[in-house]
């Protein structure tokens, strides 16, 4: 069975963009995997496709595929020059400045070291206990996001990695929520190709949305 098409955001003859859901593995990992990976399965009808980029298990949105050896060589080979990241995510506490940037290098993926790390931020709307913001990214580092806002002491509500405990605890028995919530609401690229500018967008889950209501109401 093909994915389905109101999941496809975008397509032409070198890439394929697809709304990935949370709780949804992009390739195959070393564990064991109960349902089959998005790669895997856009293969079916995509034979060929290969991974530009990934997002966590835990994170719904935008995923950008190549369709063609030549798109996908492009990609690589300009480091992803000029992409640009956002995303929409509930953090803890409420953030006193509308907008921001977190500068803090990370850890690097080969474990040596650190690099550079930046992530722009603009505080969306205020609830009682939390923010709503959309957080923007031109590297890709891991768990950057997370991290980062854990730095600034606004961590991700509901992450068990990085999060508050006590905030968490209380958060779920207060709304029911388990899972954090993090999407990548839009890419903006210029096609590898054809040069391009695109804006790819996903909308927000309905799951998130639903919350947004419910912290509103409060």
């Amino acid at each position: 069975m093909p994915v389905s098409r109101d999941r496809i955001l975008y397509e032409d003859e070198h890439l394929l963009a697809v709304n990935k859901l949370s709780g949804e593995l992009v390739v195959r990992g070393s564990g064991k995997v109960d349902k089959l990976p998005l790669l895997d399965f856009l293969k079916k009808e995509y034979p060929g496709l290969r991974t530009l980029h990934r997002l966590d298990f835990e994170t719904s949105g935008v995923v950008v595929f190549a369709r063609t050896k030549e798109a996908y060589n492009q990609v690589i080979d300009s480091d992803f020059a000029g992409w640009k990241k956002f995303y929409s995510a509930l953090v803890m506490g409420q953030i006193g400045r509308k907008k921001g940037m977190i500068r803090k290098p990370l850890p690097a993926r080969s474990g040596k070291g650190t690099v550079e790390a930046i992530t722009h931020y603009t505080v969306l709307d205020h609830f009682v206990n939390s923010s709503f913001i959309e957080a923007e990214i031109a590297t890709g580092r891991h768990h950057q996001i997370r991290k980062h806002f854990a730095a600034i002491k606004h961590p991700l509500a509901l992450d068990q990695v990085y999060g508050h405990e006590k905030f968490n605890r209380l958060f779920t028995r207060e709304l029911g929520y388990r899972k954090f919530f993090l999407h990548a609401a839009r890419v903006e690229m210029r096609h590898p190709v054809t040069q391009e500018q695109l804006c790819i967008e996903a909308p927000l889950p309905k799951t998130f949305d639903q919350l947004l209501k419910k912290l509103r109401s409060l």
